[in-house]
Formats: C-alpha cells, sequence, structure tokens
C-alpha cells in the first residue's frame, strides 16, 4: 500500500476519486486549498483507491493521510 499525506495544512476543497476507482501515475486524487491556491494532491504510482481519509471541507494538517493506494 502507497500512502498519500498532506504536505501542509490545508482545507480540502474536491475530491478527484472514489474508493475503488483505478489510477494511473500523475493523476490527481485531491485538490487542497490554503490560503485562496488550489493545490493539486496527485498519486506516484498507479493502482486502485483503497481507502480515501478525507472528505470535503476537511481540514488537513501536514503530514496527516489522505489515502491509501494499493500498488500491488
Amino acid at each position: 500500500m502507497h500512502e498519500i499525506r498532506a504536505e501542509i495544512t490545508a482545507n480540502v476543497w474536491q475530491l478527484r476519486v472514489d474508493e475503488g476507482q483505478m489510477v494511473a501515475e500523475g493523476d490527481e486524487i485531491v485538490v487542497l486549498e490554503s490560503m485562496k491556491m488550489e493545490i493539486p494532491v496527485i498519486t506516484e504510482v498507479p493502482g486502485v483507491v483503497r481507502e480515501l481519509h478525507v472528505a470535503p471541507e476537511d481540514v488537513v494538517q501536514e503530514g496527516d493521510l489522505i489515502a491509501l493506494i494499493d500498488d500491488s
């Protein structure tokens, strides 16, 4: 399992995937918003989104788990 974690403290603005969805390397998983800027969070591995740990309007802190990607 590949963990996707927040790199900054921000608000979750949009989810771009659903649990169970196939993703490719470079796909957007979520879009964060901080200081009026949109920050896309992308996956570095292809696989299946097994778990989403955020929802729109959640606040994430640096290091918080956003999603798990099954890359096996």
